[in-house]
């Protein structure tokens, strides 16, 4: 986090919880640890009167037959399509982080939380210009997120043990080296204290 960083404001801010499906979350080590994790930054939003939005990648039928052949999203989930179905338990939000009435909640069909949602409409309805993103993977959903949130001017915030990826050094490349340059990295307990002094 920078010297810099303004403090949040509750009013004009979401959290986005990105990924955290149960298949997504059963590939991470010490799982339980980063939902617990991702519980609390929730509470701490919701108790300063911010927003919560949650993204899942998930398909329909039609979904399934619309991917082009090119496509190597298309090559993986040809795989095991039923795994990534809309009606598949895997494709489900854990329930330890499960979505309130009142929530954003939007269903992708790519790797970003903007391209094929209407996320964005959803969040200009609300007044919401600063995002929180907490997610799963770090190089995925995050990072995808991470610029296509900065190239639309949305102030930034990545949770940096909200959020996690398979590959260790990955995860601390982009924290340490590449999400800084769009984005105030910070953990859940600085969280705390910025939406607190708000």
């Amino acid at each position: 986090m920078t010297d810099a960083a303004p403090t949040i404001d509750p009013q004009h801010t979401a959290l986005l919880v990105m990924d955290y499906q149960q298949a997504i979350v059963g590939m991470i080590e010490d799982s339980d640890a980063l939902v617990a994790r991702a519980a609390q930054a929730i509470d701490l939003v919701r108790g300063q009167g911010g927003h919560v939005g949650y993204v899942r990648v998930a398909f329909t039928d039609a979904d399934l037959q619309d991917i082009p052949p090119t496509s190597r999203m298309g090559a993986r989930i040809a795989a095991g399509p039923q795994a990534f179905h809309d009606d598949s338990p895997s494709t489900q939000i854990d329930e330890r982080v499960a979505p309130r009435d009142g929530d954003m909640i939007v269903r992708k069909t790519r790797v970003g939380a903007f391209s094929t949602t209407n996320l964005a409409q959803q969040l200009s309805e609300r007044g919401i210009d600063t995002l929180i993103l907490a997610g799963i993977s770090t190089s995925g959903v995050v990072l995808s997120t991470v610029r296509d949130a900065s190239d639309r001017d949305y102030a930034l915030y990545v949770l940096s043990d909200a959020t996690a990826d398979r590959e260790a050094s990955v995860h601390a490349c982009l924290m340490e080296q590449v999400f800084p340059r769009q984005a105030d990295v910070i953990t859940v307990a600085e969280l705390d204290g910025l939406l607190s002094s708000s």
